[in-house]
């Protein structure tokens, strides 16, 4: 059995694995990694691989959930090349190896032309082409983190309850839409810019917390996928590292 882990800096995500199949998903706050070994149970595993860019704390911690457990955490890097994915990024090993991974875990999934979005507590979204060239990508405040700077850094926009409005009359709302149709612009310019490179039929693979909100709001070609990062690593696991 493998174990993917998925260290973000608001959730760890983690799956086991088995014969190419999800048996297992679950997740705790990055906050209550305390928990992480519990909710593991007594499970020992051949591989465990570890994509975490939350910092080294969170690694001690994520270390010390899993010894004993049969074998040794990998913690991934991003590449130039893997899994038939090539990085454009002027210094591939700068890349979060989140992204990397989940660029990896699209092209697995949907190979094509697309927009790998995360929407979490950083937007990112990142081209990749059919061929699986890694174009390069944006990364954005997340729509939280949006409203919460309005909050820290205003005199008078206290993070306050609001929806989605297309013309808000109200500051919560207009926070809200603001902050969210702020994350979908961005997701929309990007596709802007691969149509004007030639880049056709394109979609968009969504993930994150925020992804649901986010994908009714996009004029495109979506497709969802609740743990893409984790399919990423998967795929790693299972293609050749």
């Amino acid at each position: 059995m493998m174990l993917a882990i998925d260290a973000g800096n608001t959730r760890i995500k983690w799956g086991k694995r088995e014969a190419g199949a999800w048996i297992d998903i679950g997740s705790c706050a990055t906050g209550e990694r305390g928990s992480l070994a519990k909710a593991l149970g007594s499970s020992s595993f051949e591989r465990i691989l570890v994509a975490n860019v939350a910092g080294s704390a969170v690694r001690s911690s994520i270390e010390q959930a899993l010894g004993g457990r049969g074998s040794t955490p990998q913690f991934l890097a991003s590449r130039a090349a893997q899994c038939g994915v090539r990085s454009g990024y002027d210094d591939p090993a700068q890349l979060g190896c989140d992204r990397w991974a989940a660029l990896i875990g699209a092209h697995r999934l949907y190979p094509g032309t697309c927009l790998v979005v995360n929407a979490g507590t950083a937007l990112t979204v990142d081209a990749l082409t059919e061929e699986g060239l890694f174009l390069g990508g944006i990364i954005v405040p997340g729509i939280a983190l949006m409203r919460r700077a309005l909050d820290e850094h205003t005199a008078g926009l206290a993070l306050q309850p609001g929806a989605v409005r297309f013309f808000p009359a109200n500051t919560g709302d207009a926070i809200t839409s603001g902050a969210v149709h702020a994350a979908a612009g961005a997701i929309e310019r990007m596709a802007s810019f691969m149509r004007e490179s030639g880049h056709d039929a394109l979609r968009v693979v969504l993930s994150g917390g925020n992804a649901r909100e986010l994908r009714p709001l996009l004029g495109l070609d979506t497709l969802l996928v609740e743990h893409l990062v984790l399919e990423g690593i998967a795929a790693i696991a299972e293609e050749g590292d």
